[in-house]
């Protein structure tokens, strides 16, 4: 599981910016949630071999200027207690404002390593304008330029070396279910409900994070890790943004699980959130359930759960091949399916097809329906490979893979899901040239 490191400070002095320098310099997956709290963005970065994961935590204006603040500082207490690690960035331009000082004042009161970065450094000129920043109390600036991404290197090599060493996972071979959501969808009425004193609880082992209990479920003959985000940590003095927190837990809990169990809201349906923690479920390559509480509140007809399954496919295309499970937590209707549909999605997840098997199936299929020709050339696939990873990845080497695109890519998929069980999986696929 990766760190997270906060991006934090007043608006306007480029957080955003620096944002998408970092996580987009390497070619990563920039992972958006755009919308979800407002303009809050994270995304993966990667330094000298050490991933984590950025978080931009940028305010916004809005109300009176003293609601203002308070929003500013809550944002920041939100941030320093759930990061790893903090980049506190003013701007060089306008020096040391009071809303500069309220961010430093709450910094310093925590134990929570802290690089002051002073940004829009765009010249030589502006590098002695920094000194003024050393009145903050957090040691010496690092002058950078994130439009143009001069001095970032150097704040990589020094971030990298503060950042936790990763937390081995126990060795056990055995599932992390994590339930995850939008707030009020559920999810504790769901967890409390599997973890009740009928069940054969083992033992609670405090997670590898601050925020996460990875509970060890024993039952009805499962055995796997719930990682739980639904509120039985308690979330201290903090008068938080209940959405920018509920994001914050959503990202660790995803990166340290195998499945992630998405649950709805039966009375909203599916909304624009939902859908972005599908998406970052799906690009951090965790299997998915998506489960509909609330069932039992629904007046229903007879294809009332199919118009609604349908509905959801809609929305998550091209991503279909998903298990929707339909249940009241309150109600303990279908909790046990659930858990069986998460488990069934771990074993796909793992699934691995024998070259020889794969090529007999796929290489025929390829014959019958092979990709268009482009600019007058012929594209062949000589044979594939699925890569020996945590989640299926398929290589199908071939004569010109730079013309082999999108909507081939996704035929292949399907057949693929048609002949295998990849039901809740994402699949990768590259093309490489024999």
């Amino acid at each position: 599981m990766s760190n997270i490191v906060a991006i934090v400070g007043r608006p306007n002095v480029g957080k955003s910016t620096l944002f998408n320098r970092l996580t987009e310099s390497r070619d990563a997956i920039v992972d958006e949630m755009a919308g979800v709290t407002r303009d809050r963005h994270y995304g993966k970065a990667e330094w000298q071999g050490r991933e984590f994961t950025l978080i931009d935590t940028g305010g916004y204006v809005s109300g009176s200027e003293d609601i203002f603040e308070e929003e500013i500082r809550s944002q920041v207490k939100i941030a320093i207690e759930e990061a790893d690690m903090l980049l506190f960035v003013v701007d060089v331009t306008m020096g040391v404002t009071d809303l500069d000082r309220d961010v430093a004042d709450v910094v310093r009161r925590w134990s929570r390593k802290t690089m002051l970065i002073a940004n829009k450094v765009d010249n030589h000129d502006r590098i002695s304008m920094s000194a003024e920043f050393y009145s903050l109390g957090l040691g010496d600036p690092f002058c950078i330029s994130s439009i143009n991404g001069s001095g970032t290197g150097d704040m990589l090599d020094e971030l990298v070396k503060y950042l936790p060493e990763q937390v081995i996972e126990d060795d056990e071979d055995l599932p992390r279910i994590a339930v995850v959501g939008r707030p009020n969808v559920g999810k504790s009425s769901f967890v409390n409900a599997l973890l009740g004193k009928d069940r054969n609880i083992v033992t609670d082992i405090a997670g590898t994070t601050r925020d996460t209990i990875n509970t060890r479920y024993k039952a009805f003959g499962h055995d796997f890790y719930l990682v739980d985000t639904a509120g039985l940590r308690k979330k201290g003095k903090v008068h938080e943004d209940v959405e920018f927190y509920s994001v914050m837990r959503t990202v660790k809990a995803i990166e340290n699980c195998d499945v992630c169990i998405l649950m709805l809201d039966a009375t909203e349906g599916i909304e624009a959130q939902d859908l972005n923690i599908l998406w970052l479920a799906l690009r951090n390559h965790r299997g998915v359930v998506i489960l509909v509480n609330k069932w039992d509140l629904l007046e229903k007809e007879t294809n009332t759960s199919r118009d609604f399954a349908d509905n959801i496919k809609k929305r998550i295309a091209p991503f279909r091949d998903v298990p929707i499970i339909f249940t009241s937590a309150t109600q303990k209707q279908r909790l046990l399916k659930a858990i069986e549909e998460a488990v069934k999605v771990y074993e796909n997840r793992k699934r691995q097809i024998p070259t020889r098997k794969l090529n007999d199936f796929i290489l025929p299929v390829v014959q019958d329906n092979p990709p268009p020709a482009v600019k007058g050339k012929y594209l062949k696939i000589k044979y594939a490979t699925q890569l020996k990873s945590a989640y299926p990845q398929f290589v199908f080497f071939c004569n010109l893979p730079q013309y082999f695109k999108e909507p081939y890519k996704r035929f292949i998929e399907n057949k693929l899901r048609e002949e295998y069980d990849f039901t809740g999986v994402p699949i990768q696929i590259f093309f490489r040239a024999k």
